[in-house]
């Protein structure tokens, strides 16, 4: 699995982009081998099940130049990571409560020459600023995800979509959107990439507050 998955369904990617996309694979199996970001099953799959399923955000919204994204538990960089590559004009500040994790994201942003990511070792809760979206792949139950970024947004929204959150998730999300009794809209990455991996896969919009 190459990049060109990538390019399938980013055409219009530039070379910067292209070859700062390339340069992942061997990055984060150097990374993984010494600090575990990424399961080892899926390091083979890494456009597939990491890269290309962080940016089926990108798909449903375009960040703006000067727009500030939080990335809520991003682990090993997703999905902040792919979508400060794919939107260098934005601004994207990644977290996760794993110092170790968080150092692996920073030489891979530092060894790609991302200069719109900034990743820290903090807890989402104690995050400090206002942000225009929060992005975050399946940290934990909705209805407990929202009280830590609640009041974390910008008041005026530019995009497409108001201010909020923008939430990777898969299977079955009627019970913990129910629970969560919060107002959600739902996209379906079926709808935007054919490999079999997005079939139950999706993205949960809510919008901030």
């Amino acid at each position: 699995m190459t990049s060109d998955l990538i390019l399938k369904y980013f055409p219009d990617l530039t070379p910067l982009q292209q070859q700062q996309f390339q340069q992942l694979p061997e990055l984060y199996n150097y990374w993984n081998s010494q600090i575990n970001v990424i399961s080892r099953k899926d390091i083979d799959l890494l456009f597939e099940r990491h890269v290309l399923h962080s940016l089926g955000i990108a798909k449903v919204i375009s960040f703006l130049p000067g727009e500030q994204v939080l990335d809520v538990g991003t682990g090993g960089g997703f999905p902040g990571l792919p979508l400060a590559i794919m939107f260098p004009d934005t601004q994207f500040y990644l977290v996760d409560s794993i110092g170790k994790k968080i150092k692996v994201v920073n030489e891979i942003a530092k060894a790609i020459g991302l200069k719109n990511l900034k990743a820290e070792h903090v807890r989402a809760e104690q995050t400090p600023g206002k942000f225009d979206f929060v992005v975050s792949r399946a940290v934990t139950q909705l209805k407990d995800f929202y009280p830590w970024v609640r009041g974390k947004f910008n008041k005026e929204s530019k995009n497409i979509l108001p201010n909020g959150i923008l939430y990777l998730k898969g299977g079955d999300l009627k019970q913990e959107i129910a629970e969560s009794g919060l107002s959600v809209q739902q996209f379906q990455l079926k709808d935007f990439f054919g490999e079999e991996f997005f079939e139950t896969k999706q993205i949960i919009y809510v919008k901030g507050k």
